[in-house]
């Protein structure tokens, strides 16, 4: 890790700061009710209203990729980063349309978790712990991408003093406490408070650090100069040229894709159908937080040519050019970005593993699932998360891009949810096993072939082995397909 350092402790102390107000709105959330069960803990009551459902979809979707991982990309590879703002405007689409049927699935049928839906669609239990279990591969690494992010910046701001493993620790004991205490009442909080912390503070530094380098409160000076010294940054494969279309594209498509856990819980924890729709209306209002960011990688490239460690570039630059009180106020919303999403995958995690992995095949009432779910954090954040995130492994845009490669081979099971009624369960599960299985060799044996994403191999395979499979296989039972397409689809026939 480059060792950064700074002569003051101001840095560090609003950082700490923010953790610590985090940390009082997640324990406050609960306000008295009592998380008993996963309808409570686990999607709030489903009483979110449009703010912080807007928030709470929004800075989940805007993680530490924001502030390190995209100024890093568009350091070193340059217009490849804005990858992020086709998947993310995509995913607004998503939110419109399928949000409020999965809101409308979970209250006549009572899921709590997306395993839940896919078990009830398709009659199978076993299919539904499957897709949990997939599913939780993306979505941890989501987590270890987001916690090693919080640990790297109090590390920066402590100038060393806190160790990166220590970062870790603390960062997850805060979260861990009031996930516990309040679950999803709390991610729904917190991530309101950090949702507005982040866009001021993306704005303020992307502004300011223009001002420094060009002395213009805005970002054109700095693309003619990068256009004039630097146009290679400026298109595919990159000045690298180790980003080439294909591999860019199926990025896209694989993170497009990707329905990952947190999104469907966020969906159910809504007051109401309409109340989706307004928040994923406005979503893509949020999602220019990301622009400033970027600007402050692409002024990296002309004021820090060499940098040992790209994700740093946002950081350094602060560090060296921004006042005080800014780099402090970087730091927090590079915390509130890595926490917001990390929060709702370990809590996503924790709900999977006990209701659609351990209720089945223990058969434990609802309350003792959700005692279960809740006991889970800990575990989770201590045996998987916080030793590979220690460990920091290098890339952080490719943990992610490689989570959700995995995390589509369960796109089988919501064809056969929303589109398509002939699905069937043996179908799904030969293609989710078939997709994991080549997206996992393309990722640890042959690295991408051709430069396409392992995750789209993946698929060219799972979804032509789906839909023969499912041909030639019984489906479901007519009267279950037609519950779920008399909400997702009224009017559509089994054909």
């Amino acid at each position: 890790m480059t060792s950064l350092s700074t002569s003051s402790l101001a840095p560090l102390w609003i950082t700490l700061g923010y953790v610590a107000v985090a940390l009082v709105i997640g324990l406050r959330a609960r306000r008295g009710r009592v998380m008993d069960s996963l309808e409570e803990w686990g999607v709030a009551g489903r009483s979110m209203g449009g703010v912080t459902l807007y928030l709470l979809i929004a800075a989940g979707s805007i993680s530490a990729y924001t502030f390190m991982g995209a100024p890093g990309w568009a350091y070193s590879k340059g217009v490849a980063v804005f990858y992020v703002v086709i998947y993310l405007s995509y995913l607004a689409l998503v939110a419109w349309y399928c949000g409020p049927r999965v809101w409308e699935f979970g209250r006549r049928f009572g899921h709590v978790t997306q395993g839940a839906a896919i078990a009830d669609r398709y009659q199978s239990p076993l299919l539904g712990g499957l897709a949990a279990l997939v599913m939780s591969i993306g979505s941890l690494a989501y987590a270890v991408l987001q916690t090693m992010g919080s640990a790297y910046i109090l590390a920066v701001m402590s100038g060393g003093r806190i160790p990166v493993w220590a970062g870790v620790i603390l960062i997850l004991a805060a979260m861990a406490l009031y996930l516990y205490v309040s679950g999803q009442h709390a991610i729904g909080l917190t991530n309101a408070f950090q949702g507005v912390l982040m866009l001021v503070v993306a704005w303020s530094v992307g502004l300011w650090s223009a001002h420094t380098a060009s002395g213009e409160l805005g970002f054109g000076a700095i693309f003619a100069r990068l256009q004039a010294e630097r146009p290679d940054f400026l298109t595919l494969p990159g000045a690298g040229g180790d980003m080439s279309f294909a591999f860019w594209t199926t990025s896209i498509i694989v993170s497009m894709l990707s329905f990952m856990p947190p999104v469907w819980s966020q969906w159910m924890s809504a007051r109401s159908a309409d109340t989706i729709r307004r928040s994923a209306t406005w979503l893509p209002t949020y999602y220019i937080v990301v622009l400033p960011m970027v600007v402050v990688g692409f002024i990296g490239i002309l004021a820090l040519p060499q940098l040992e460690r790209a994700d740093t570039v946002a950081l350094s630059y602060a560090l060296g050019h921004l006042p005080v009180w800014l780099v402090g106020l970087l730091g927090a919303g590079t915390l509130a970005a890595a926490m917001s999403s990390c929060e709702p995958f370990l809590h996503s995690v924790a709900m999977a593993y006990a209701r659609d992995i351990a209720q089945p095949l223990w058969r434990l009432s609802d309350s003792a699932t959700a005692r279960l779910a809740r006991r889970l954090l800990i575990p989770i954040m201590a045996l998987i998360v916080a030793p590979v995130a220690i460990s920091e492994p290098s890339n952080l845009v490719m943990i992610l891009l490689v989570g959700l490669g995995f995390a589509t081979q369960v796109l089988p099971a919501f064809i056969g949810m929303f589109v398509w009624t002939r699905a069937s369960t043996p179908g799904v599960i030969a293609g989710i096993v078939a997709g994991f299985c080549v997206t996992l060799a393309f990722t640890l044996i042959w690295r991408n072939p051709l430069g396409v994403h392992a995750g789209f191999w993946g698929l060219l395979v799972n979804l032509p082995l789906f839909v023969g499979v499912s041909l030639l296989t019984r489906p479901v039972r007519d009267e279950v397909v037609e519950r779920f397409f008399a909400i997702s689809a009224p009017g559509r026939s089994r054909a």
